[in-house]
């Protein structure tokens, strides 16, 4: 089961997949995996939902199996 993640733990968990960032975008910070780069959301007060989070994974081609293990 996914839960909601802070964005620090997302970034750690990215870096742990072998992405590297966050790189400054225009609008948005991203991280890249070789020709993969995937928008990182902008630092709010509260964590990143279970749909965005899922959607963030799905454009990164990451399983929530190895999202959990990760």
């Amino acid at each position: 089961m996914i839960r909601p993640t802070s964005r620090r733990e997302l970034i750690r968990k990215f870096r742990g997949l072998g992405f590297d960032g966050p790189y400054a975008g225009s609008r948005h910070q991203f991280m890249i995996k070789g020709h993969l780069k995937v928008r990182i959301p902008n630092p709010h007060q509260s964590d990143i939902g279970e749909g965005l989070l899922k959607e963030i994974l799905r454009q990164a081609k990451i399983s929530v199996d190895k999202w959990m293990k990760a």
